[in-house]
């Protein structure tokens, strides 16, 4: 499929662009490469912290699903406005659609709700805001979204010190651990059977990880789990009430707890280098103590031309 055929949307779930000629920009520079852009974020129509009213960012997401010349629908922003919307989206249509949806952070929850509610393979990945619009942009992510998106399978390799070694398959699911745990008990959360679990979260204290991983452990929602996979933590400032408590002794306190293995080093975050990974693909993770390659087949791909 050449670019040329690829219809892109843009929709506006959670927050608003910060900075909208950075955004036009952006079109503009799709548009130069080929790509069929269909906007359907007003910077106009911004209200409060959001990328419009609620019934204005559902009615962007609706028609973003329902328009004809597009294969693939990418948030524009996170920060947060997709939980006012779950319980109003027809998460059937959207399956039914045939998209590919694209985002990360607050997507984490639309990833989440249509898996559970459809089955439905969504992609963690980049947003309008930032990737899309940095005047230097970051070719490994973008790379990542588009070879994952043209499949028909995924390679990410990370790389850390101290892993354990691993061989294991299962269904690849998660996204931001605070929107995760935000979701657990309600109608939108069911954590995959057998699953491999990537997380990341920003702005998190090390002891904030932990309570959230020991909420998705003591809720039954990490119950035969393959392997849980680290992505990035940053962003977060220890204070004289941590007594040195840090991140690697948070880590070394869930690998002696958890009954899984737990990997470090998923180049997934609030990253400029980060991966992209099919939600509900089928994963194989494989690592010894240079690293770890995670292979990922079985999600819908972008159909050829």
């Amino acid at each position: 499929m050449t670019t040329s055929s690829i219809g892109i949307a843009i929709a506006a779930p959670g927050g608003y662009a910060l900075d909208p000629a950075a955004l036009d920009m952006g079109i503009k520079r799709l548009q130069q490469q080929g790509f069929r852009v269909h906007n359907y974020y007003d910077p106009e129509k911004k209200f409060q912290r959001f990328g419009g009213t609620d019934a204005g960012r559902l009615a962007q997401l609706n028609a973003a699903a329902a328009d004809p010349d597009v294969q693939v629908v990418v948030a524009l922003r996170g920060s947060y406005g997709i939980s006012r919307l779950l319980p109003q989206i027809d998460f059937q249509a959207m399956a039914d659609s045939g998209k590919l949806f694209v985002g990360y952070s607050d997507f984490t929850a639309f990833h989440m709700a249509l898996m559970t509610q459809t089955g439905r393979v969504s992609f963690a990945g980049p947003m309008m805001c930032d990737d899309f619009i940095r005047e230097q942009p970051v070719e490994y992510t973008l790379d990542q979204m588009w070879n994952c998106l043209r499949g028909p399978s995924h390679q990410v390799r990370g790389t850390a010190a101290g892993n354990p070694a691993v061989d294991v398959r299962g269904r690849l699911w998660g996204g931001n651990l605070a929107m995760l745990t935000h979701m657990v008990g309600t109608p939108y959360f069911a954590p995959l059977e057998n699953g491999i679990l990537f997380i990341e979260d920003v702005n998190e204290h090390p002891y904030r990880v932990e309570r959230m991983m020991l909420q998705l452990l003591y809720s039954g929602a990490l119950d035969g789990q393959q392997a849980v996979v680290l992505g990035d933590f940053s962003a977060y400032q220890l204070n004289a009430a941590d007594n040195g408590y840090n991140f690697d002794e948070m880590l070394a306190y869930l690998r002696a707890l958890l009954p899984m293995p737990v990997l470090t080093g998923l180049p997934f975050g609030h990253i400029r280098e980060r991966c992209t990974l099919p939600f509900g693909g089928i994963g194989h993770l494989v690592s010894d103590a240079g690293g770890f390659d995670l292979t990922v087949t079985g999600y819908p791909t972008l159909s050829p031309a």
